[in-house]
């Protein structure tokens, strides 16, 4: 085989249409060796000789896409002294653009003997681990073009590839949970029909199923467990792992583009699947253990701010090329349109405390790539200090906790609620506006991935995760939830109507709201999980989505009444604002009255003791369309209709007076009391000075015509 030296750059194994370039980075090792596999279960060793700032590289002629290789790291095995170098160990390219197979969890992906775990362990893992694969880069984008739809009119829906797709009827049973099924015009149909501007789809790098959930006969289902940050997760593809995958990935971005839905990945750069210090010999911990990782003061073992076992060490340049490149990758090679950060708190640990001036927040901020597309922070991660809401930099959304966890105490029935939620309301500008931010970076959400559905957020109490085999001590027991009146399943009909409404309520509060809405795969069926809060290792009924014709919603009032809610906030923009409202009248808008203002169920104007009252659960909000005072695209005046939205999250009947001297004649459009959501026809008129009566946790929306 002819061996040339190549290049040290870039890293991972790229393909030039006549052989393959190979470069992989280790400070730690003495030698490494390139291993070709073939289909007999033989390999061809290769030493990479060549070696630039410890990048070992070369060139091989010949090499073509589908190839499987792998590397072998001879060095140091000082478990003491941060050092897990072990050539027994057929290691992943962390730069590798595709993964084959799957691991079988026998000793030998161990660095260690499982009796004996001082001691090292020398058995060849090859014929139990994952491979890397050569890919062919090249692909017929043709006229491809990111949507970039602005933020103001944004509606992110976040999904899981197989959970989206594995009941749908409308796919071939072969093409279910796959790339392929986000690109069928059956679901691309139903993300256009709700409204839908951008996908924001759960783990799709390559992931480890985990060695405790492989014996419980489990798996890692949401898949926040990392092992490739280049590589397309292979068990989504439905036709090979060859590289297919990524073939297939990047045709549904492709479509989804096509039909003007952004593409948005939940990537997870806090952590590998390597796990602690007991945990399997993959890629990063045998190539070079102390600069992939936060090692603790003993350096045997992790520092973990990410409950996982591990924790990426931040201040490495290499961990930072890493993530760097792996982001550039996805958006220029793969078309994607953002990223959303799980535990986005550990990548500002440059150090220990999470530092917004961190060196990961300076590359993303100058880098002229990723600094263009959406970046989503989850701002939190589970370390000391870990909850940072609100202090991400000024180019950063963030997931709004606090939107979640106060609309949730609102509606059900917490004391003391409403002057917080009147700030979730109109975008968080305690949490947002100091730093030069607006409404919009605010991401808000009732539900997500993580925690309860909708339906189960109005159906349970409590947690019922016997399922995952933890013994119901797994999940957040906290869950700001309410059952309505009865635990899980009920024939109740009293229960069941007030669930379907408090659903509505969420529907409406979420797409009533400033910033940008964000929701759950399913939860506009009315999705549920059993009460089950943490099904991240559950991948079968329980956490699919039910189609309508498959079990899910079917009467399709809930659908219906989300579509009608998302159209409604992408038809107004007096709902989807774009600077934080003033409380005042707007100059050069020609109307007198405030851009919003606040009243009592009686139509008079709210005090500081109609905030502070522990009782106070009811109010009403005037938006104002004619004093909206950012311009347009082209420097035009932007004008709406005017509306009024009522919320009586009490248990009582509440009649409501139309505020005087804020418009005359109103229209009801929005009645969650009602079981469509939506009055009939054109809607009740009603004016000024009158009564309109809202049952016990309802809102509703009129609305008065520019």
């Amino acid at each position: 085989m002819q061996v040339w030296p190549g290049q040290a750059y870039p890293l991972g194994a790229t393909y030039d249409g006549a052989g393959t370039n190979f470069a992989v980075f280790s400070e730690a090792a003495r030698r490494i060796e390139l291993c070709l596999l073939h289909d007999d279960g033989s390999e061809t060793a290769v030493e990479l000789r060549e070696s630039d700032a410890f990048v070992r590289h070369a060139y091989l002629p010949g090499v073509m896409p589908g190839q499987r290789y792998g590397f072998r790291v001879h060095g140091p095995y000082e478990p003491h002294k941060g050092h897990r170098c072990n050539s027994a160990k057929l290691l992943l390219d962390p730069y590798a653009r595709a993964v084959s197979g799957s691991i079988d969890w026998g000793e030998a992906v161990y660095g260690y003997y499982f009796d004996r775990p001082e001691a090292r362990n020398d058995m060849d893992s090859a014929p139990h681990t994952m491979t890397s694969v050569v890919v062919n880069p090249y692909f017929d984008w043709g006229d491809d073009r990111p949507p970039r739809t602005e933020y103001h009119r944004t509606v992110l829906y976040e999904a899981h590839v197989k959970g989206l797709t594995m009941l749908h009827p409308a796919l071939p049973q072969e093409m279910r949970g796959t790339y392929a099924a986000l690109a069928h015009p059956a679901v691309i149909g139903h993300l256009t029909e709700l409204g839908v501007t951008a996908l924001e789809l759960m783990p799709v790098h390559q992931f480890v199923n985990d060695h405790r959930l492989a014996d419980e006969g489990m798996s890692n289902y949401w898949g926040y467990n990392t092992i490739g940050f280049f590589a397309p997760h292979n068990a989504y593809a439905s036709w090979g792992d060859r590289g297919q995958q990524v073939l297939e990935f990047k045709q549904a971005v492709r479509a989804l583009h096509q039909a003007g839905i952004e593409v948005i990945l939940d990537v997870v750069y806090n952590h590998t699947a390597e796990g602690n210090h007991l945990g399997p010999t993959l890629s990063f911990r045998g190539l070079d253990n102390a600069q992939y990782y936060r090692l603790a003061d003993d350096p045997r073992y992790y520092e973990d701010t990410t409950g996982t076992g591990n924790s990426l060490l931040m201040r490495s340049p290499h961990v930072l090329q890493l993530i760097m490149d792996s982001l550039r990758y996805w958006v220029t090679e793969m078309h994607v349109d953002g990223f959303r950060f799980d535990l986005a708190a550990t990548l500002a640990r440059q150090f220990h405390e999470v530092d917004r001036l961190s060196s990961f927040f300076d590359l993303v901020q100058q880098d002229p790539v990723v600094s263009q597309v959406k970046l989503i922070a989850e701002p939190w991660d589970v370390g000391e200090g870990g909850y940072q809401v609100g202090n991400f930099p000024p180019l950063w959304t963030e997931w709004n906790g606090k939107f979640r966890d106060t609309v949730r105490d609102l509606w059900r029935g917490e004391p003391r609620t409403l002057a917080e939620f009147a700030g979730r309301l109109t975008g968080s500008s305690d949490l947002y506006q100091d730093d030069g931010r607006r409404p919009l970076a605010s991401i808000n959400f009732h539900t997500c991935h993580d925690g309860f559905t909708l339906h189960d957020l109005v159906a349970y109490n409590d947690k019922h995760n016997e399922a995952n085999k933890e013994g119901n001590r797994d999940g957040e027991s906290h869950n700001r939830s309410w059952n309505c009146g009865a635990e899980g399943d009920t024939d109740d009909e009293e229960v069941l109507e007030l669930r379907e409404r408090q659903m509505r309520n969420f529907i409406a509060t979420l797409m009533l709201s400033q910033g940008v809405p964000m929701l759950s795969h399913g939860d506009e069926f009315a999705r549920t999980q059993h009460g089950n809060n943490n099904a991240y290792c559950q991948d079968n009924e329980l956490t699919w989505v039910k189609w309508p014709d498959a079990g899910g919603d079917p009467e399709g009032t809930l659908l219906a009444f989300t579509r009608t809610m998302v159209w409604l906030r992408r038809d107004h923009p007096v709902f989807r604002r774009r600077r934080f409202f003033h409380g005042r009248p707007v100059q050069g808008t020609h109307d007198e009255l405030s851009d919003i203002a606040w009243f009592t169920p009686e139509g008079e104007e709210m005090t500081q003791q109609d905030w502070q009252a522990a009782s106070a659960k009811a109010l009403t909000v005037f938006l104002n369309g004619n004093a909206i005072s950012e311009p347009g695209p082209r420097g035009e005046r932007i004008a709406d209709d005017s509306f009024l939205l009522m919320f009586n999250a009490s248990a009582e009947v509440i009649d409501f007076l139309v505020p005087v001297n804020h418009g005359r004649q109103w229209q009801v459009v929005v009645d969650t009391g009602r079981p469509e959501g939506v009055p009939p026809g054109d809607g009740p008129k009603v004016t000024a000075g009158e009564r309109i009566t809202l049952v016990g946790r309802s809102l509703a929306v009129l609305r008065r015509p520019a």
